[in-house]
């Protein structure tokens, strides 16, 4: 492809994806002359067929290096040059902020539908990158779990990183998430974002922003970050804010990170949320002990089947889950046992936080509250509840939002390690003495007596057992584990016991009842038939937890329901 061929399919590829009109095709082949400074172009034809964007901007770049315009032909450079070719071809974000609420009038769906092909057709999400990030599912006991090498986020080379030791101290933009990255042209040791477009949106009455992250991790995962650069909080507003997200975009599930570090994400500096058109594993799992929580008897309520401590709520009314969220925020924030080493705090260090995620069920509103702790001893220095050091050969980075709901975003430097893991158990040779394999020399050991590894299915198997380690990352930071005694003290807290099963015997036969035990009194609900028993009886109830009562009134039916002391 010459350079004049290019300038023509630039063009072209930027009126075919509606980013210029037909009438500016002229304009946009000498804008595009003005950024190579070149004088002129070669009369050319539009080409037939799919246009490779990826292969027409590197063409571009190359010539532009070798004509000494692009000082340095590494990535970096590269990446801050082809932004501002593809910046200067973008609408204005005037005219972005108009196309989608025109389409938002017609459905939430279609605003993001074509939003999100709109980031991708200006290049601010590389396809060409994204299409080289090793993905893959693995089935564990608690659903198929995500997995990924992340390829698409290009690491700095030794030049750009020399560079930007010289460059002065900037504060502008103040950080990545900022809504002064649009239109930034960045530098080398700041993203370029001519071809980014924010779309401003209110939700809890305040002014935030939507877009998508270059890096898409899922489906159409975008990123809802305030107006102000203000820190991550979770409280009474965040919960707000995720449920009014979701009651605009009810085809997108949001969630924020925890705002405590250690297992608050990479970035705790901006307020932000993460959302996405995406069903995690997570959000399959299903409840495995419905709770009633007192005072919120007509909310829905369970521990997840999940690695992680997860209570999961829902209702109808957002109202009652953002009452509901808070009552347990503030409960966890200040819950102290130490018989399952939980602390509040220590040395006035808070170390309770939750990491809350919001969807639609239908009608239903939902959120999931992810108990999260930040405690660290001498044996576990990077967290507790964080992947221990046994597992840091394939995780050792925090434990954020999108690791919590069952995706793994795994470092690069695992795509040549686990390739060479696979060699090294094919041939036998020794794990201990490959500097890229050592590190994994244990865990391959310990599985591969477990298979009779061939050439056929080495790659499988060395995906599914690591697959099988983030699983157990995700147990690693669970704060309540799924042992009879994490149950018992996952329910001590300000959860109720857990609905009992049907019991029938003795003077009555009864529905399945729900009982709750909150500060020593019992609750009861459903009515009993109940015998003519001589004055008041009080008696353990066979098959329910140890304690429980039922009372019995003499002559009459009793209606007993949640809330009223017996």
């Amino acid at each position: 492809m010459t350079t004049g061929s290019a300038i023509h399919s630039l063009a072209e590829y930027c009126l075919r994806k509606g980013l210029i009109a037909p009438s500016e095709k002229t304009w946009a082949i000498n804008t595009i002359l003005d950024i190579l400074r070149l004088d002129a172009c070669e009369p050319g034809e539009a080409p037939e067929g799919e246009i490779d964007l990826a292969a027409v901007l590197d063409t571009l770049l190359d010539d532009a290096h070798a004509r000494g315009v692009l000082a340095e032909n590494s990535i970096v450079y590269r990446d801050l040059f082809d932004t501002r070719l593809m910046g200067a071809l973008t609408p204005r974000p005037a005219q972005v902020i108009e196309k989608f609420r025109a389409l938002y009038a017609e459905s939430p769906e279609k605003a993001t539908d074509w939003y999100y092909e709109f980031s991708q057709d200006t290049n601010y999400i590389r396809r060409d990158r994204i299409a080289k990030d090793v993905q893959w599912k693995t089935a564990t006991e608690y659903g198929e779990l995500d997995i990924t090498i992340n390829l698409s986020k290009p690491e700095k080379d030794p030049r750009a990183i020399a560079a930007a030791r010289n460059l002065p101290a900037s504060n502008y933009p103040r950080c990545q998430l900022c809504a002064e990255n649009e239109g930034y042209a960045g530098r080398v040791n700041h993203p370029a974002r001519q071809n980014h477009r924010i779309v401003p949106i209110t939700i809890n009455n305040s002014p935030w922003f939507l877009q998508y992250s270059p890096y898409v991790y899922y489906n159409e995962h975008c990123i809802v970050l305030n107006s102000v650069h203000t820190p991550m909080k979770i409280d009474e507003p965040c919960f707000r804010k995720l449920l009014d997200f979701v009651r605009q975009f009810p085809h997108y599930f949001v969630g924020s990170n925890a705002d405590l570090p250690i297992v608050g994400g990479s970035i705790l500096a901006h307020d932000h949320f993460q959302g996405g058109r995406y069903t995690f594993a997570m959000a399959k799992a299903p409840v495995e002990t419905p709770v009633v929580i007192r005072g919120f008897e007509d909310v829905e309520a369970g521990i997840v089947k999940w690695p992680l401590s997860v209570l999961r709520i829902r209702s109808a009314e957002p109202e009652r889950l953002i009452r509901l969220a808070t009552h347990a925020l503030e409960l966890w924030r200040g819950w102290t046992d130490e018989s399952a080493f939980i602390f509040a705090e220590t040395d006035g260090e808070p170390h309770n936080t939750i990491t809350p995620i919001a969807r639609r069920r239908g009608g239903d509103y939902e959120l999931d509250l992810v108990l999260r702790n930040n405690i660290t001893t001498p044996e576990h220095p990077l967290g507790v509840y964080h992947p221990h050091a046994e597992l840091h050969h394939i995780k050792k980075e925090n434990i954020g939002l999108i690791e919590v709901m069952g995706l793994a975003v795994l470092p690069s430097r695992l795509k040549a390690e686990l390739a060479a893991v696979e060699t090294a158990l094919l041939s036998g040779e020794d794990l201990r003495a490959n500097e890229l394999t050592a590190a994994h020399a244990d865990w391959a050991e310990g599985f591969a007596k477990n298979y009779a590894i061939t050439a056929e299915n080495v790659h499988e198997i060395v995906q599914h057992e690591t697959g099988l380690v983030f699983a157990k990352v995700l147990e690693h930071a669970g704060v309540y584990k799924r042992t009879e005694e994490g149950r018992a003290a996952f329910l001590r807290r300000h959860l109720t016991c857990e609905k009992p099963p049907l019991y029938r015997g003795g003077f009555f036969a009864a529905r399945p009842p729900v009982l709750c035990c909150a500060r020593g009194t019992c609750f009861m609900t459903d009515i009993f038939p109940l015998a003519p028993l001589c004055g008041l009886l009080s008696f353990p109830l066979q098959g329910y937890n140890k304690g429980w009562k039922l009372v019995c009134f003499f002559g009459q039916r009793r209606e007993i329901r949640f809330g009223q002391t017996i």
